[in-house]
């Protein structure tokens, strides 16, 4: 069935879709606001090389809705929004490609904020910010966290240690086997802290340079098959790449036992997290698990600006959270997806009921 960009945006209440286009730079990008229930719709600029116009705004959209429940359930006072650029990010950068989606980032007047994503950079969002003050991923020169892979490297682990606690009755990695798919900015952060807790590890990704790197560093595995990643025989299947990866196609193959990585919207439509259930095969909910970096990035929006301690401690209770959604969908028996998304819908239909009750009493009556 062809995509259908209205539908699937009234089914999941969007609120804006945008399309920026400048043909002198050669930018094409679409910007996904979902939600701004809980404050301005935030969220990364990616940039990718996208088959189609449908597929780069569908892309928009589920990464937005995603982080719309990614700050809701981490407690971050933020909605959600994404930004795509249909391009390749080895090839086609430019100062003024960036500049000028800062541009129209900038005439949306803060609805929207961006940040670091797929193929793109800290150095790119100093371009973007040369034309906006709506960019939160910035070096720390520029008054920003900095780099934020490491902290979501961090909360995955955190997310997967709660998952092995919960499956093996201990949250030691060591002598788990990891199947470790994708070594970009997340995953080549994951991999020491990995190799670190003992697990063994093995690694595939697009790139064969990223998997030279990796095992001339560390005493890893190869995949023989990228493609077959999934349906390896280990304890733990960790997306790091693109999501979808758990699809009509692949969740009949699985052999792990979790489920727990960075990627965004692992699951490619909401039914697979129960047939993740039905086989027995523990969730991580990806947007609990890879919340750290947006929870590390954004510290610097609260009262007293950046403190690296305080932003670390808070990514560190995500293997809390991951619990306790482990919790609610044993308590519940529902996929442990549908436990993440109503943890996230409690707090904002919370936030929007108190609004309202706000909004009740006109300046006359106060």
């Amino acid at each position: 069935m062809a995509f259908s960009t209205l539908a699937y945006m009234e089914r999941y209440d969007y609120e804006n879709l945008l399309v920026c286009q400048d043909r002198s730079v050669g930018l094409k990008a679409f910007i996904a606001i979902h939600d701004t229930t809980l404050g301005p719709a935030t969220g990364g600029c990616r940039m990718w090389p996208y088959a189609s116009e449908d597929e780069a705004i569908e892309d928009a959209l589920r990464l937005a809705r995603g982080m719309t429940y990614k700050y809701a359930a981490a407690g971050v006072n933020l909605g959600g929004g994404k930004a795509v650029i249909i391009g390749d990010p080895r090839t086609q950068k430019t100062e003024a490609l960036f500049r000028t989606l800062g541009r129209f980032i900038n005439r949306l007047g803060g609805a929207y904020i961006t940040g670091e994503d797929v193929g793109t950079t800290l150095r790119e969002m100093e371009y973007m910010r040369m034309e906006t003050p709506y960019v939160v991923t910035l070096p720390r020169a520029w008054g920003g966290a900095g780099p934020i892979s490491a902290a979501t490297a961090l909360g995955v682990l955190e997310g997967m240690r709660a998952a092995l606690q919960w499956v093996f009755g201990n949250d030691d990695l060591e002598g788990h086997s990891v199947a470790l798919q994708g070594l970009g900015a997340v995953g080549s952060e994951l991999l020491p802290m990995l190799i670190e807790a003992g697990a063994r590890v093995i690694v595939g990704d697009i790139d064969q340079e990223k998997v030279a790197r990796a095992t001339a560093s560390f005493d890893v595995e190869v995949a023989p098959d990228l493609s077959r990643m999934h349906a390896l025989d280990v304890d733990v299947y960790c997306p790091c790449a693109l999501g979808g990866t758990i699809n009509d196609d692949t969740v009949e193959e699985l052999a792990c036992r979790i489920v727990a990585g960075s990627a965004n919207n692992q699951l490619y439509d909401e039914s697979h997290g129960a047939r993740l259930k039905e086989r027995g095969i523990l969730y991580a909910p990806d947007y609990i698990i890879n919340a750290g970096g947006t929870i590390f990035d954004t510290d610097r929006l609260l009262p007293g600006g950046m403190n690296p301690e305080r932003a670390m401690e808070n990514v560190r209770r995500i293997g809390a959270t991951t619990e306790s959604i482990f919790r609610t969908a044993e308590d519940e028996n529902i996929p442990t997806n549908i436990a993440a998304d109503r943890f996230a819908e409690r707090r904002i239909t919370s936030v929007a009921r108190a609004k309202a009750v706000d909004r009740a009493f006109t300046p006359e009556m106060r």
